[in-house]
């Protein structure tokens, strides 16, 4: 006898609900438009707690992951709610802190949620109802490309009320997310580079 798949409770919004929902105002609310629709897994009310983006280069030196992770607990101890891609190396082991907590967490993936497979280390936080994930793409973008992590970082930056960039490598991606966090005049948690 099969166990049959978990399901996460699922939901879709357009984005005019998503940004009444957030607040979402000026260049970020301009840049949101782009999209109609948002699909998402776990609970939607989340949506309206204060969230922290979390970001950081691939290009990242050890030493910074020690600090990354003991300020992941911090977050996860007071209870933020961070929501990211949880792409880059230094990201996921944040993520992996911060599941172990009871505070909510937001993932983006990039790519849309259609055929998506619940990872294993979610499926508790959706079942306790402390997950959202969620993604403006569609059902034809199934693999992740610089492309969509790229409009997916935007989109995480869009609605986040402020920024932690855990290290930003010179002339990277992330510096370039940096200065459009600063021009939509997020507030910054912190931005080390090398």
């Amino acid at each position: 006898m099969g166990t049959s798949a978990f399901q996460p409770a699922q939901a879709q919004l357009t984005i005019g609900q998503l940004m009444e929902r957030r607040r979402v105002a000026g260049k970020p609310a301009e840049w949101l438009g782009r999209f109609t629709r948002v699909q998402a897994w776990g609970d939607i009310s989340i949506l309206s707690k204060p969230l922290l983006a979390l970001f950081c280069s691939t290009a990242c030196p050890g030493q910074v992951l020690l600090g990354a992770m003991d300020r992941a607990r911090e977050l996860r101890d007071m209870g933020r709610t961070v929501m990211g891609g949880f792409h880059s190396p230094v990201e996921r082991e944040c993520l992996t802190v911060l599941l172990r907590g009871l505070q909510p967490v937001v993932i983006c993936p990039a790519r849309g949620l259609d055929r998506m497979r619940v990872p294993g280390e979610w499926r508790k936080a959706l079942e306790e109802r402390r997950m959202l994930v969620l993604s403006p793409f569609g059902a034809g973008q199934r693999r992740v490309t610089a492309a969509l992590a790229t409009e997916r970082n935007e989109f995480v930056l869009a609605l986040a009320d402020e920024a932690w960039f855990v290290h930003v490598a010179p002339g990277g991606e992330t510096e370039r997310l940096a200065r459009l966090a600063r021009e939509w005049g997020k507030k910054l948690i912190r931005v080390e580079a090398e």
